[in-house]
């Protein structure tokens, strides 16, 4: 079956963005998405407007993904959705579609883990990446999600640290919020961290024990470091914003670069991968590319355009579900949490 053309249509519909791929076994043909731009003004994203905007957002999306990609549905050998994690109204959207698609046309439906996705995206087929070999480490990190992974296989992985509270994406984003920064934050926090002092300000890193992470101390600290100075001056985050910026990812970057150093050592295993949209931060990508000479690592960083959610990782796990055989009845149901 591997040598046969496989066509898969993937369709991403976890938050608040609308996506649709076209695969031909490992490469991608297309990578359409369509973001959703009235949530900047919440201030983050309402899971009822998101909803009816993907509604409004799929036909066109997979519309634009078939042709870009130059094939007819008539062509497609299965349909990949995200069953989950994720806003559930989201969720709901894109798996109807894919059901409802997927009996039209006769052909396979695939199930696919958002977070696996993640992980499995770094397998698409892209000029210039190398593929990690099992085992390996991946450091899965969005707003939603903090996690190591040991990844033996392709659906063969094991959660060996995550998060007892916030995630990192959180982290960044709360903070943002904290220096008035618009929503998403976490970027703008990335660009003007590049242009100040990390070691300005120092917060505390904090201890958890084993490969677990906690963010939710460092995200309070933020907050009374930041109420503490502006009593004493009211133009404090201003004057420093791009310091204030650099040393928060400093220490944010340290308490993941802290937490995979103890995995490497565990497990023996000096292949590190990085997936999520917190993977796009420029800081956390350099630090892991420094970590190939100073620890002897291998590391693997996505391509950008498959950090944030999108629909060709999606596609990648349906890829390889297809060539196993593992389809879904049409009963199969969308869950906000899912077991990984």
């Amino acid at each position: 079956m591997q040598n046969q053309d496989v066509f898969i249509l993937a369709i991403e519909s976890s938050c608040d963005d609308t996506a649709a791929a076209v695969l031909n076994n490992n490469q991608v043909l297309s990578n359409v998405i369509a973001n959703q731009l009235i949530h900047n003004q919440y201030g983050g994203v309402v899971p009822e407007l998101a909803s009816r905007a993907h509604q409004q957002n799929i036909v066109p999306v997979i519309d634009a993904a078939l042709k870009k990609a130059n094939i007819t549905k008539e062509q497609l050998s299965a349909i990949a959705f995200t069953q989950g994690p994720g806003l559930m109204g989201s969720l709901l959207v894109g798996s109807s579609f894919a059901k409802s698609m997927a009996a039209a046309l006769s052909i396979p439906l695939i199930a696919v883990n958002h977070m696996h996705a993640h992980i499995l995206a770094h397998f698409i087929d892209e000029e210039g990446f190398e593929k990690p070999e099992f085992p390996f480490l991946a450091l899965t990190i969005s707003g939603g999600h903090t996690q190591i992974v040991r990844v033996d296989g392709f659906f063969d992985m094991t959660i060996i640290g995550e998060t007892t509270d916030d995630a990192v994406g959180e982290a960044f984003d709360k903070s943002a919020k904290i220096l008035g920064l618009p929503y998403p934050g976490g970027p703008l926090v990335d660009q003007l961290a590049q242009l100040g002092n990390p070691k300005a300000f120092s917060f505390t890193k904090p201890k958890v024990p084993g490969l677990d992470f906690s963010f939710s101390g460092l995200k309070t600290a933020i907050l009374y470091f930041i109420q503490k100075n502006q009593k004493e001056n009211p133009h404090f985050i201003e004057e420093n914003k791009n310091d204030i910026c650099a040393s928060i990812q400093h220490t944010i970057i340290a308490i993941l670069m802290d937490k995979l150093k103890q995995a490497v050592k565990e497990t023996g295993i000096k292949q590190v991968a990085i997936g999520g949209g917190v993977s796009a931060n420029s800081g956390i990508r350099s630090t892991l590319k420094e970590a190939e000479q100073k620890y002897g690592w291998k590391t693997f960083i996505p391509k950008f355009e498959y950090t944030t959610d999108n629909a060709a990782m999606i596609g990648i796990v349906g890829y390889q579900k297809y060539l196993s055989q593992h389809f879904e009845a049409s009963s199969v149901v969308s869950k906000a949490r899912i077991p990984f």
